[in-house]
């Protein structure tokens, strides 16, 4: 078997430190990712039961079955613009680090 010398083991990596890294570019992706979550849990239930109580029920004059209906199909369409949203920006995110990366 080859046998390591020094040399070799100086150009292996090091191991990663911190959640930065060496750029400082995690950083920004966790809060990113972060706010996407928050938004993908409060915001469909929160639209569901507004929509539910007092669009459905009480503008519209809906019965209980029809709003839950329709307060369902609210929240399946906020999941989806917050899915689509979040597509957007990690989609940008990653061609604005690989502009800043570059050096021409």
């Amino acid at each position: 078997m080859d046998r390591l010398d020094k040399t070799s083991l100086n150009a292996m990596p090091a191991p990663v430190q911190d959640f930065r890294g060496t750029d400082g570019s995690l950083l920004p992706v966790l809060k990113t990712l972060l706010f996407f979550t928050i938004m993908m849990i409060t915001l469909p239930i929160g639209l569901y039961f507004t929509s539910k109580a007092y669009v459905f029920e009480a503008s519209m004059g809906f019965s209980s079955n029809d709003s839950y209906f329709y307060a369902a199909i609210v929240a399946v369409v906020a999941v989806h613009l917050v899915l689509a949203l979040f597509v957007y920006a990690a989609w940008n995110e990653g061609s604005r680090q690989s502009r800043e990366g570059k050096q021409d």
